[in-house]
């Protein structure tokens, strides 16, 4: 049978599992609730956190990142930098990071093939060179970068890219192997180095790093962790049935993509699941069995919220023109990555930004009454005061966003 789901419908569910009319009462349950949240840009997982859970800080942000470690930072899906819950980190990594690292590592070593470097041993070479690493690595307990290279030099072997062109030039290998090992579950990136917008960190090696996040974080995570090897595609399976719960019902294009996943991995995993096939307004969707009927009694309060840019809710599907409408255009880079946005009953409505005073402005891009227009101005005056005296820019800056703080 088919379950039929109107937009409204799946905005309530959107409202409702993102905790944005009902907030989460811990930074690891919001993160849980959501899968993962994005962490390219790094303070993305501070507002997003803030977003959903009343008393979030800074300080509780970094104290679930980096004290009680529930929440871990790694490379996952579609390549992309998150953070997920501690228990999540093997199923993520053998769901998704493992092919995305042998990726790096297959790249790397062609390009080390290229560039003469190896003595016709590139993939030995690059295997003693992370061995190297791992060792100083070991040895320190923690480090950076700079440092893991000056105790392994070869990571400051150069390759030279696009040579013909401008932004092309000689480089080090240095971030590239460090990805990579992380990638492959041997390193984490662990404190941060500056304040809570910075993109540096130390790196820490994995078994050590997440045995203070609790035993079920290691097991499987990589090949010297203890506990038996999770299965790649019993992974898959479980990423899909999290996804589904958060972001579903949806078209199965939408998992495939979110996941970074190919059309075999992505039906395999669902074969694997109850899964009930979805109408979403005449278009094809998918949702767990058993999931079909509302789990509210009653549509949530209509609620206000503004979203970091890359927050996991807007950035949860490919088709998106039932909760993005025509503002597609000022809201995203041309690239793919949403800016800031503001939300009202599960729908986005408009963009904010932060200028250089501190003051938190947006705008609204239709009319949504007036009772959205009082929610948005009074949850802008909380952000602004939340915010205090630290300032915030986007790592990808889009069109309203550019022009909101010119």
């Amino acid at each position: 049978m088919t379950v039929k789901v109107s937009v409204a419908r799946r905005r309530a569910r959107l409202l409702a599992r993102h905790q944005l009319a009902v907030p989460a009462a811990t930074i690891g349950g919001a993160v849980d609730a959501m899968v993962a949240l994005h962490a390219t840009d790094p303070v993305t997982v501070y507002l997003s956190a803030r977003a959903r859970v009343p008393a979030a800080t800074v300080e509780a942000v970094d104290e679930a990142l980096y004290s009680s470690r529930a929440i871990v930072r790694m490379l996952g899906m579609r390549r992309t930098m998150f953070v997920v819950p501690a228990p999540l980190f093997p199923v993520v990594q053998r769901g998704c990071t493992d092919d995305v690292a042998r990726r790096l590592r297959r790249n790397l070593e062609r390009d080390l093939v290229n560039g003469g470097v190896g003595d016709g041993d590139a993939a030995g070479w690059l295997r003693d060179v992370g061995d190297g690493t791992l060792r100083a690595l070991a040895e320190a307990g923690s480090a950076t970068g700079a440092q893991l290279s000056a105790a392994e030099p070869r990571l400051r072997t150069q390759l030279v890219y696009v040579p013909d062109k401008s932004y092309g030039g000689a480089a080090n290998i240095t971030s590239r192997v460090l990805v990579m090992l992380a990638a492959e579950g041997h390193m984490i990136r662990g404190h941060r180095r500056g304040g809570w917008s910075s993109g540096q960190f130390e790196w820490f090696p994995a078994a050590a790093w997440l045995a203070a996040a609790g035993g079920s974080a290691t097991d499987g995570a990589d090949g010297s962790a203890d506990g038996p090897e999770l299965d790649a595609a019993a992974a898959r399976a479980e990423l899909a049935r999290r996804w589904l719960l958060t972001f579903g019902p949806a078209p199965v294009s939408d998992l495939q993509w979110w996941a970074g996943w190919t059309g075999a991995q992505t039906k395999a995993a669902l074969a694997a699941l109850p899964v009930a096939e979805a109408d979403l307004d005449g278009q094809p969707g998918v949702m767990l069995a058993g999931d079909e009927a509302p789990d509210e009694s009653a549509a949530p309060a209509p609620a206000a919220a503004l979203l970091p840019a890359l927050d996991p809710t807007p950035m949860g599907w490919q088709a998106r023109d039932w909760y993005l409408g025509p503002h597609g255009p000022a809201l995203f880079d041309r690239t793919g990555n949403i800016g800031p946005t503001v939300w009202w009953e599960g729908r986005i409505v408009g963009g904010w930004a932060q200028r250089a005073t501190g003051e938190v402005v947006y705008r609204l891009l239709e009319d949504a009454g007036s009772d959205a227009a009082a929610a948005v101005s009074a949850e802008a005056a909380r952000l602004e005061a939340w915010l205090g005296p630290a300032r915030v820019t986007p790592r990808f800056r889009t069109p309203l966003e550019r022009s909101l703080v010119a």
